[in-house]
């Protein structure tokens, strides 16, 4: 069977292009330093975006740009400059939300495939079928789809279709969100996002708190288990969230599931390995993952109240603390390894495992069901290590 599906990776910086890259991505998307609906990631300058595409190219991967936020009338001509400048520098495609800059650039750039964001909510055969019309090439669907939505868009269109499988997801319509203007005075169509579903929130019913926490945060997406099912409906293009998260987030999930669509594509059966689960809950979750809107049935456990970040992994429980030398005993429950960032239960800090010791000796790892003693070093700004 021949394998003609896109695997489309996030890159916020350069790490993260290497990362895509060299695990296996068809594509990449990045954002210029300009109109790109993460505004807070790195970016990339044009000269950047000149050696990208060029490390890319060498290596056989598209490169498509996210010029996805809506335009003001007096940034109308910068953002043609910069996809004229893209085009120039060989782009392979530039995503957009505004549909005026997107009319604009089929006329003006006729062999340059202009995408549509997820961020003109299209959710709907009409939608995708109007696009098509105007000369857009390929729809990245709404996440709130269920798969024989998505299946039903496919049968009947001509354009590409690309959905999410892979990350965060938002607990409103996908380019609809004014909450974010309205809480953190930020437009999230506009690249600001101020993240307001991840604050912490109280349920009232007659001025009487009846549940709290982040009651507005969704899980991840994890759609392996959708994979087969969203190629039989016809899907083109499986784009992985996360143009804000680390090279170590793009690299294991891009090389996950670069497995599982070639796993499809084999003659073998399509089997999903726990630790390939155990290795994307890892990299990065919110109170392990979701489905999303794939399924058709409700999903009752779209949001985790508990936490709005990475959750990690856990580890073991705590049966020792000695607070002169900062030593703590654990009876663990996975691997454990010196340079591991872990966090304890209900504590904000990462603390960098800097010494490891079993039976007072000292070892570099340690497995399930010992009992080990760890030094942890100060706060480390690393999500992807294993988490108590």
């Amino acid at each position: 069977m021949k394998n003609n599906v896109e695997l489309l990776s996030p890159a916020g910086d350069f790490e993260c292009v290497k990362a895509a890259v060299q695990n296996g991505a068809d594509a990449i998307y990045l954002g210029a330093s300009s109109f790109s609906a993460r505004a807070s990631a790195a970016n990339f300058s044009l000269a950047e975006l000149k050696e990208v595409i060029n490390y890319a190219h060498i290596r056989n991967v598209k490169v498509h740009l996210a010029l996805n936020t809506l335009i003001k009338n007096n940034e109308f001509s910068e953002a043609i400059s910069i996809a004229e400048k893209a085009y120039e520098l060989g782009i392979d495609a530039i995503i957009v939300q505004d549909l005026g800059l997107a009319t604009t650039l089929i006329n003006s750039f006729p062999k340059l495939p202009i995408h549509a964001s997820t961020q003109m909510t299209i959710h709907n055969l009409s939608g995708v079928q109007a696009l098509e019309r105007l000369g857009i090439q390929r729809v990245v669907l709404a996440r709130e789809l269920s798969l024989p939505e998505i299946e039903y868009i496919c049968r009947n269109t001509n354009v590409e279709i690309e959905t999410f499988i892979h990350g965060a997801l938002c607990i409103g319509y996908s380019g609809q969100c004014l909450f974010s203007s309205m809480v953190g005075g930020r437009s999230a169509n506009r690249g600001k996002c101020a993240q307001a579903c991840r604050l912490p929130y109280q349920l009232l019913q007659d001025k009487n708190i009846i549940d709290s926490g982040y009651l507005l945060s969704p899980r991840d997406l994890c759609g392996l288990e959708f994979l087969p099912s969203l190629i039989e409906a016809g899907v083109k293009s499986f784009k992985i969230e996360g143009r804000l998260k680390s090279p170590e987030y793009v690299a294991v999930a891009t090389r996950i599931y670069r497995k599982y669509i070639d796993l499809y594509f084999s003659s073998n059966p399509y089997e999903i390995n726990l630790k390939d689960k155990k290795d994307l809950l890892q990299v990065f979750n919110r109170g392990n993952f979701s489905s999303g809107h794939l399924d058709r049935k409700a999903n009752l456990d779209l949001v985790f109240k508990e936490k709005q970040n990475n959750m990690g992994i856990y580890i073991g429980n705590v049966a020792n603390y000695n607070h002169k030398n900062g030593h703590v005993t654990l009876n663990l429950n996975d691997i454990l390894a010196v340079g591991d960032s872990v966090t304890f239960e209900n504590e904000p800090t990462k603390y960098r495992v800097s010494e490891l010791m079993f039976q007072d000796k000292n070892i570099p790892f340690a497995c399930d069901n010992e009992v080990i003693t760890i030094r942890a070093n100060e706060r480390k700004n690393i999500s992807w290590r294993q988490n108590l």
